[in-house]
């Protein structure tokens, strides 16, 4: 049997002091052909989670990469130096979305390539108008391209021979978003650039447009393509999605693409004027009526934005509304901010005109009443999102009302500040609830015992604003059965929240994944070591979170800032510190972890989840970040830790 068991850890059966064999890697049980099978059906992040196991898997890991037809990394922001092992030379790759905040021109190059057919890069501030006309000249087969945040640092051009390129040179594209100001491109022949974009353009989505640079487009267009044909072509025959920011919505913008684009079903408008509007630079229920004359819309946005100017759509009442609803009665998805003047009965209109609707979002709606809802369980209406921002003429008895609609997944009631603990004992049954919005409203600790106790499945719930809730309330929020599906947490500028609150969360042991308790004044560095010693399941200290925002908390001292280095927090990719707190300290932590970004000027964190209805974190987080663990850790010690 001693032999037996000498022989099977690789020992002579006579004992002896020769050093023990080696034991067999996998390749010894499988063909490097079949691994690498198996391989290449993984996506990045599980390649990276093999290649740490052993010498061997990473050995086919990298040589799999090769062959990947999609690589999505949007989790962390690599260097281009850490990109390189990961994005070989590949001809089958076909999608690339990645973060590109720590990337600038000189990644341009290894970024397009000839292959793909959709690319998407977010944060791309750091780099210039370049690589517009890049990926025209190299990517011709592409059929989706977004770029977000393109060259706002400064000093970073974009001119219009970048866009003139790449709309010549991508004759495929079916979707396109530049999330940019177009009044970089001003130029005589922007308009009959678009000419020649491709027909298969079915997705539009722009960040913002001049209203005269977007007529000129328009009309443009249909100049340039009429001369080829003696009957007026639509301008983008196949464009089904618009989306556009613009200095000014009017009668003549919507009646313009309402008529002219004859297969949209998704219109998405917004507008943030710099002073009011006279009568001919605004909307009106005559621009309202000539809305879906095509009869195909599905979705309609039209908000205006405060962001410069306290202003409204005044010109736009009932009558505007109850003629667009006739027009509308197919819609599935309405999305109305700014409308002043409207009332219940024209909000009725569209609850009862429209039988298909599922989406309905109404901010700053300074005159939607209870009336709305109240006897919304006598239509055939199945809403899952609602948004009722900035509400506040809207109570509890017509949330109760809301209530009654049992199909509710996400709903946003923030800053309706006459809303209060009888409307959420009312939503805590609603039984596939998953995101509730309470920032501001009046709830208290004793809401919070209802939504503890209650059945919806919450995932998300924010309660930031709310300055009624203690200590006490979080308590109870976590003593029933919402603790075992919560995820997303913000408790943000509560003036009687403090430590003890996150203790009871640490206590509990609730897998938070992104926690917000940003400008809490008694909130200090004993939140912070509770959260870190945090173990679920046995996990590694902290592992739940992914965000953790405490900026301007009022007790954090640098003494936090030793406790978020390594063990601690594994996985956290999102930091928010006050910017004053010892800056040598938060750099150090910055070199030191690499993927993890901290934000120190109070900017929100994370990825948005409002628009989502369900799957939040559905991937089975493993003990360590292999991710990381393979970029930074050299490849001897991995190679160490397969042989012991």
């Amino acid at each position: 049997m001693a032999g037996d068991a000498g022989i099977l850890y690789g020992r002579g059966a006579e004992g002896g002091g020769d050093p023990p064999d080696p034991l067999p890697g996998i390749e010894h049980y499988l063909p490097s052909a079949v691994l690498a099978s198996v391989l290449s059906r993984l996506d990045p992040r599980s390649l990276c989670s093999a290649a740490a196991t052993c010498s061997s898997l990473r050995s086919v890991a990298s040589h799999a990469l090769s062959f990947l037809p999609s690589f999505h990394l949007l989790e962390i922001a690599p260097t281009l130096d850490l990109l390189r092992p990961l994005l070989p030379p590949n001809p089958y790759l076909k999608s690339l979305k990645l973060d590109c905040s720590r990337l600038d021109d000189s990644s341009i190059g290894f970024l397009t390539r000839p292959s793909l057919q959709e690319l998407c890069l977010h944060n791309c501030e750091n780099l210039s108008g370049r690589i517009l006309s890049e990926v025209g000249g190299k990517c011709r087969d592409l059929r989706s391209l977004s770029l977000s945040s393109l060259a706002e640092r400064r000093g970073l051009s974009i001119v219009f021979t970048d866009l003139e390129e790449l709309l010549t040179g991508c004759s495929q594209l079916e979707s396109l978003s530049l999330a940019l100001d177009f009044s970089s491109f001003d130029n005589p022949k922007f308009g009959q650039v678009w000419a020649t974009a491709s027909v298969a353009l079915s997705s539009l989505e722009i960040g913002y447009i001049p209203l005269t640079m977007l007529i000129e487009l328009l009309s443009a267009t249909v100049q340039s393509r009429q001369t080829l044909r003696p009957v007026k072509p639509p301008i983008f025959p196949s464009l089904q999605m618009l989306c556009l920011s613009v200095d000014y919505i009017t009668d003549h913008l919507v009646g313009f693409v309402s008529k002219g684009l004859p297969s949209l079903s998704s219109l998405d408008l917004q507008d943030a004027p710099i002073m009011e509007p006279i009568v001919t630079s605004d909307l009106t229920n005559a621009g309202l009526q000539q809305i879906n004359p095509h009869g195909k819309l599905k979705h309609i946005s039209l908000v205006r934005s405060q962001e410069f100017l306290f202003t409204y759509f005044r010109r736009v009442n009932d009558l505007g509304i109850l003629l667009m609803s006739d027009a509308c009665s197919t819609l599935e998805s309405i999305c109305l901010g700014g409308f002043c003047r409207v009332t219940d009965t024209g909000f009725r209109a569209i609850i009862h005109s429209c039988s298909n609707l599922h989406k309905f979002r109404v901010s700053h709606g300074s005159q939607l009443t209870d009336l709305v809802f109240h006897d919304i369980s006598a239509t055939s209406l199945s809403l899952t999102h609602v948004s009722l921002r900035w509400c506040n003429l809207l109570s509890n008895l017509g949330i109760v009302g809301l209530s009654n609609n049992k199909q509710l997944i996400v709903l946003d009631l923030r800053d309706c500040r006459n809303l209060g603990d009888e409307a959420v004992k009312a939503l805590s049954y609603l039984p596939k609830l998953q995101i509730l919005l309470l920032d501001g409203t009046d709830t208290s600790d004793l809401g919070l015992s209802y939504l503890g106790h209650g059945s919806c499945p919450l995932v998300s719930l924010s309660l930031r604003g709310c300055k009624r809730i203690t200590d006490n309330g979080v308590s109870l929020l976590f003593s029933g059965s919402v603790n075992q599906s919560l995820q997303v947490l913000d408790l943000s500028r509560l003036p009687s929240l403090t430590d003890n609150g996150i203790l009871s969360l640490a206590k509990g042991r609730i897998p938070i994944v992104e926690l917000r308790i940003r400008e809490c004044p008694h909130i200090g560095d004993t939140s912070v070591m509770a959260l870190a010693s945090m173990q679920i399941e046995g996990r590694t200290p902290g592992s739940s979170l992914y965000v953790l925002d405490m900026f301007e908390c009022g007790g954090i001292t640098p003494l936090a800032i030793r406790w978020f280095k390594k063990p601690y927090f594994p996985r956290l990719r999102w930091l928010g510190v006050t910017g004053s707190l010892n800056r040598d300290m938060v750099d150090a932590l910055s070199r030191s972890r690499p993927f993890l970004r901290i934000a120190c000027r109070g900017e929100e964190l994370g990825m948005s989840f409002l628009d989502t209805s369900g799957g939040w974190y559905s991937h089975e987080e493993d003990e360590m970040d292999e991710l990381e663990r393979w970029l930074l850790e050299g490849e001897d010690e991995i190679e160490n830790d397969s042989d012991q």
